[in-house]
């Protein structure tokens, strides 16, 4: 039976140089470190990610599904990159560990204080013996700090910093976000952070120590809800899929098919009434802004459901497209990845491997009008150890062997 990612095109054939000539050690397992170094290789940087021998990352391990003996969890964090297989918990392992991080421009790393400190991986050790390195630490709480120690996964980062508690319906159970948000977000703010610092390095040398916590990229995720907690006396609650803030901001049913619907300002709003054929509701005194139809939102919104109701989900999008009334479909991911936009844009392809092509969901940002490409499959445990120590270290194979 064909997989969808048969229908995949090739990758793009731009491939970003941007950061051509970086070299990025990634010692990272699972997602957010990852993510962090895939989108600094799409970039152009040049990424050995660091293995344990046997069964390297852990993310190798999550699955069904897998796709030719490979977990598709992985495959979607680790493009870009080459991999060695190294056991630098031994002597031997950790002095050539050692000799690559000297030569490395960026080491991104996981592992909470205490184990960098024992492993001789702590920011004041790597930084005597690699003067102007950019250390980067990934971590659940930070690397300072009452929970410095405190172990943490995607799941405990979002109960830490509300998320979960607004998210669900109001009735209901706080829920997680589906996807790991924090993870990516995480990944994100240190990809950020360490092209900042490879700047100020590029302009003065110095090298510089990025702290990363999940609990704290996720925290910032939800600006828009604590700064009006702290500047008021209302603590947000869960609403669903209507937001509370904005008075119509929500989910509709319609003659087949659910939409989402935002009237964000007072010329949405009557753009609305007039594209829905009542311009003279638009003009009701008692919903003259968003405060007063706030106040008023279950009659506003039963109003506006009843006419939704009248015409199927294709419809509405047309002629609210031609409105300008932001209006949009709830997809399915299938849906999502079959999207003739977003595959115009790049966002999905393949790339080839022996075992077969592998889908990828790509960079999501295009620089001078391309997207970013791929110019390695994600790859196998261990398979560029031999390239990877001849290239940056001018080792040879029995080396690495020993």
């Amino acid at each position: 039976m064909p997989l969808p990612v048969d229908a995949l095109p090739p990758a793009p054939a731009a491939s970003y140089g941007l950061l051509a000539g970086t070299r990025v050690l990634d010692l990272t397992t699972s997602v957010a470190g990852p993510y962090a170094t895939m989108l600094l290789a799409d970039l152009g940087a040049d990424v050995v990610k660091v293995e344990r021998p046997g069964s390297g990352d852990d993310s190798r391990a999550w699955g069904p599904p897998f796709l030719a003996g490979q977990s598709l969890w992985f495959a979607s964090v680790n493009r870009n990159k080459r991999s060695i297989a190294l056991d630098y918990a031994r002597p031997d392992g950790h002095a050539l560990l050692d000799r690559l991080i000297a030569v490395a421009d960026v080491l991104v790393l996981n592992l909470l204080p205490r184990s960098q400190a024992k492993l001789g991986l702590d920011p004041d050790s790597v930084a005597r013996r690699r003067p102007g390195i950019v250390f980067v630490a990934i971590t659940g709480f930070g690397l300072k700090g009452a929970r410095a120690e405190h172990a943490c996964y995607d799941l405990i980062a979002e109960g830490h910093s509300g998320v979960m508690d607004l998210t669900g319906e109001p009735d209901g159970p706080p829920q997680k976000v589906g996807t790991p948000a924090a993870d990516l977000l995480a990944g994100m703010d240190a990809a950020l952070a360490t092209v900042a610092a490879i700047h100020d390095r590029a302009r003065t040398g110095r090298g510089h120590v990025v702290d990363v916590a999940l609990v704290d990229s996720m925290t910032r995720f939800m600006t828009p809800r604590l700064v009006p907690q702290l500047g008021s006396t209302e603590v947000p609650g869960r609403s669903g899929g209507r937001d509370s803030v904005i008075a119509i901001y929500q989910v509709f049913e319609t003659a087949d098919e659910p939409i989402t619907l935002g009237l964000g300002n007072d010329a949405i709003w009557r753009r609305f009434w007039e594209c829905v054929g009542d311009p003279a509701t638009a003009e009701e005194p008692a919903w003259r802004d968003n405060a007063a139809r706030r106040a008023d939102r279950a009659a506003i919104v039963a109003r506006i459901q009843a006419v939704l109701r009248t015409r199927p989900r294709g419809d509405w999008l047309a002629r609210f497209a031609a409105a300008k009334v932001p209006a949009g479909p709830i997809n399915r991911a299938d849906q999502v990845t079959a999207d003739p936009h977003l595959r115009e844009r790049g966002l999905f392809y393949r790339v080839e491997t022996p075992a077969g092509p592998l889908p990828q969901v790509g960079f999501g940002v295009t620089i001078d009008g391309a997207p970013a490409g791929a110019r390695r499959p994600p790859p196998a445990l261990g398979a560029d150890g031999d390239e990877v120590l001849a290239e940056w270290l001018g080792v040879g194979p029995r080396t690495v062997e020993e």
